[in-house]
């Protein structure tokens, strides 16, 4: 042991599995597999899924988010959950990333331990997702997410991003001593990532690391929307290798 604090890794939040691959080949050490970032991430389709099971020799997690909205699940979405965490085992992904909440902004303990508890017998790791910056008391949550047995927390310290939530994710990391790794997330780019690992002290970061592409249909109809946000039909967001390796490039500076 030569004392070399060890690299800073990145996790990719990827849209796809083309996003996927591209993450892998700029060098991320992990793949936060979803669909619909621009409702803040759902659970992948179960082809994403098996397409980037057989493609990726990095480690795959997936989100287990059913809808957009609030992390207060009925019984019948917590059922969905527990099907597509199956899903995900049966696939012989690493891990999943979930977060469950109560009306009244703390950890739902029970259920979340039931989904830790199935992910886990079958060897998968577990993330607990953003739904934690949600939360009414981000400390108590943390204890119980310790408790639950998750491996790390994917937050943005409670705010809008991680830049932004830069001080209370120092707090955390110093509170969480090495119990669980605190992953800040959440507008993390090239730009901006030496300074919040130097600040914050973090030895992993996520990001999308995306830029839109141009389209290749030649017809195009100008006249008509697909989706009730405005904006170019004929674009995809997808990951960027090169972006993903100037983040790896810049964390590790």
């Amino acid at each position: 042991m030569n004392g070399e604090p060890s690299p800073v890794i990145l996790e990719v939040c990827a849209n796809s599995v083309t996003s996927a691959i591209a993450a892998q080949d700029g060098g991320a050490a992990r793949v936060e597999l979803c669909e619909n970032l621009a409702e803040g991430g759902t659970t992948p389709s179960y082809g994403q899924l098996i397409l980037a099971r057989k493609l990726l020799h990095i480690k795959l997690y997936v989100l287990i988010r059913p809808r957009r909205g609030d992390f207060l699940y009925t019984d019948l979405e917590f059922e969905v959950m527990q099907a597509d965490i199956r899903n995900c085992i049966e696939a012989g992904c690493d891990g999943v990333v979930i977060g469950m909440l109560k009306p009244d902004g703390s950890i739902d303990k029970e259920r979340c331990t039931e989904l830790v508890r199935l992910a886990r017998q079958w060897g998968l790791g577990v993330t607990f997702h953003r739904a934690f910056d949600m939360c009414v008391d981000q400390y108590q949550a943390l204890e119980d997410i310790i408790e639950m047995g998750c491996e790390r927390v994917l937050t943005s310290g409670g705010k809008s991003t991680a830049m932004e939530g830069a001080t209370i994710l120092t707090h955390l990391i110093e509170k969480a001593a090495g119990r669980i790794a605190i992953m800040p997330g959440s507008g993390i780019t090239e730009t901006n990532v030496a300074d919040l690992v130097h600040f914050t002290g973090a030895t992993e970061v996520h990001s999308s690391a995306r830029i839109s592409m141009p389209g290749q249909m030649q017809y195009k109809n100008d006249h008509i929307l697909m989706s009730n946000n405005p904006g170019d039909e004929y674009s995809i967001d997808v990951t960027s290798a090169d972006r993903v390796r100037k983040i790896l490039e810049a964390a590790n500076a």
